[in-house]
């Protein structure tokens, strides 16, 4: 008995000594994994930091890109109103040269056919004010009749001598009162 006392004696001893060791062992991992823990957080958080800085700078650049581009198509917008309206502008300056050329070639007197210095003929498709009427082209005893609201054989009447088929541009008739 007196080995097996020594033995169970000497084998019990050890036991403590390694969980002893053991719960050393995992308090230092601990410690380490606490470290490195805090570490890793403090690197998290200045990695967060400098993701909100260059957020905020990209979020400051767009707002710059956007209000330069609003600009830029103000100016644009601008530019191309002020183009239309110079353009408007030339039209109506063209329209009234043409406007005033028409009327100057409606007020310029138109030769006799066929005559060199013959005196300046009415101008054709227009009461005179004398009260006769110069043929133009195309005009009918019937398309003048209708013209002033009387009838052809009235027109006829008041023009003795009058071939109705033979009517020629520029030739002057009269045209009777309503």
């Amino acid at each position: 008995m007196d080995t097996l006392s020594r033995d169970s004696n000497s084998s019990g001893s050890v036991l403590p000594l390694v969980g002893v060791i053991a719960g050393a062992l995992g308090l230092i991992l601990s410690v380490v994994a606490l470290v490195k823990l805090s570490s890793i957080k403090k690197e998290i958080d200045l990695l967060n930091q400098d993701l909100t800085a260059k957020i905020s700078t990209i979020e400051g650049d767009v707002r710059n890109a956007t209000a330069a581009n609003e600009k830029s198509n103000t100016a644009l917008r601008e530019g191309v109103q002020n183009a239309l309206n110079q353009v408007a502008e030339q039209i109506g300056v063209l329209r009234g040269q043409v406007t005033k050329i028409e009327e100057a070639q409606k007020a310029r007197p138109v030769a006799a056919a066929g005559a060199k210095g013959a005196a300046a003929a009415a101008p054709t498709g227009v009461l005179n004010a004398d009260g006769t009427y110069t043929v133009a082209s195309g005009d009918t005893i019937s398309k003048i009749a209708r013209k002033f609201a009387v009838k052809p054989d009235a027109i006829e009447a008041e023009n003795p001598g009058l071939d109705p088929t033979k009517i020629k541009v520029g030739s002057k008739i009269r045209i009777p009162k309503k």
